[in-house]
C-alpha cells in the first residue's frame, strides 16, 4: 500500500559531517517503509513523521533535488549525500518506479559522492550507474586525501540468522541475498561494508553472534562494519517500541523481562551495555582484519 505526495525539499543538510556514515547530506525519496522490519527507529521517533505505516512515494523528489544539488555545486560545496538514512531506497516497487535511479542520475550529474544503504538485493540493478558516480564523484576536501571512492556501499543486518531475520525483518531480502549482493560489489571493485545495526539484546548481540556475524561480513567482502545497538520509540501499536515487545511476546517471552530491565525509562539500552558492546565489537573486528570505522585508521 503506497501513496503519492510531493514535497518542497529533498536535500537535508547535516549541521556537521556525520562521524560514521560521513555524509554531510541525506535524501530520502520515501516516507516509511514497505520491508516492515520490527524494530525500526522510523516508527515512533522525531525521524519518521506522522505517518509511517503507508509508504508515501516523494514523486517529485528527482526535480526538487536537481535544483538543490545544482545550487550546491554552483558553491562547490561537495559532500558524501546519504541514500537510505531514514527509508530503503530500494523498496519492491523501485523496481517498477525507478525514482532512485533518477536521484542516482542527479547524483553523478552534478558529480557528488554518494553512500548508499539499503537491505535489498535490487540494489545490484544501480551497479552501472554507481560505478560512473564512483569514478567522478568530487569529495570534500577533508576526505581527499583520506578516502579513493566515491560510492561507499553499505548492507544492513540485525543478525545472520534466517529464522530471527524473518521475524524482525520479514520484508527484507534473505541474509544470503544481501551477503550475495555485498559480494558481488566487492568483486566490482566497490568500497563496501555492514552495518550491524540494530543488534537485537539476547538474540544477536553476544560474542559468538558477533564473531558469526562479523566473521560472514569479511568473508562476503565487507572492509568494514559498523555496530550499533537496538533503539525503541513510542507507545502507539504502529510504534517500534509496541511492536517489537509484541513480537518478543510471540517468539521470545522469555526475553521481555531482561529486555525491559536493559532499557529501563529510556529509548536505548544502558550505557554499560553499549560500551560493552562497542568493546567487543572492536575485539572481534580486530580478529577478523576488519575495520570498524569507514575510513582506515
Amino acid at each position: 500500500m503506497f501513496k503519492e505526495i510531493k514535497v518542497k525539499s529533498v536535500l537535508n543538510k547535516l549541521k556537521t559531517q556525520d562521524d560514521w556514515f560521513l555524509v554531510k547530506y541525506t535524501v530520502n525519496p520515501f516516507i516509511g517503509c514497505a520491508f516492515n522490519c520490527i524494530y525500526c527507529y522510523i516508527h515512533g521517533s522525531k525521524y519518521g513523521g506522522e505517518d509511517t505505516s503507508t509508504l508515501q512515494i516523494k514523486t517529485n523528489a528527482p526535480a526538487i533535488l536537481y535544483r538543490q544539488l545544482k545550487n550546491r555545486a554552483r558553491k562547490r560545496e561537495y559532500g558524501f549525500v546519504g541514500l537510505g538514512s531514514s527509508t530503503d531506497p530500494y523498496p519492491p516497487i523501485e523496481k517498477d518506479l525507478k525514482i532512485t535511479r533518477e536521484l542516482l542520475k542527479i547524483i553523478y550529474r552534478f558529480k557528488f559522492p554518494v553512500n548508499v544503504t539499503s537491505k535489498s538485493s535490487l540494489f545490484l540493478r544501480d551497479i552501472d550507474l554507481l560505478r560512473k558516480i564512483d569514478q567522478k564523484a568530487i569529495l570534500p576536501e577533508n576526505l581527499k586525501n583520506k578516502l579513493k571512492h566515491g560510492v561507499i556501499v553499505s548492507f544492513s543486518f540485525s543478525t545472520v540468522d534466517p529464522y530471527l531475520a524473518g521475524i524482525f525483518e520479514p520484508g527484507a531480502s534473505t541474509v544470503e541475498e544481501r551477503l550475495e549482493t555485498m559480494k558481488k560489489f566487492k568483486q566490482e571493485g566497490f568500497l563496501v561494508g555492514a552495518n550491524l545495526m540494530p543488534l537485537l539484546p539476547f538474540l544477536s548481540d553476544s560474542e559468538e553472534d558477533l564473531d558469526k556475524m562479523i566473521g560472514k561480513m569479511k568473508e562476503y567482502g565487507a572492509e568494514f562494519v559498523l555496530v550499533g545497538g537496538l533503539t525503541l520509540f513510542g507507545d502507539k501499536p504502529v510504534d517500534c517500541k509496541v511492536r517489537y515487545y509484541n513480537a518478543l511476546e510471540e517468539h521470545f517471552p522469555d526475553l521481555i523481562r531482561p529486555t525491559k530491565e536493559l532499557f529501563g525509562n529510556s529509548f536505548a539500552p544502558s550505557r554499560t551495555y553499549q560500551h560493552k558492546l562497542a568493546g567487543l565489537s572492536r575485539k572481534i573486528a580486530s580478529k577478523h582484519n576488519i575495520r570498524t570505522s569507514i575510513l582506515k585508521e
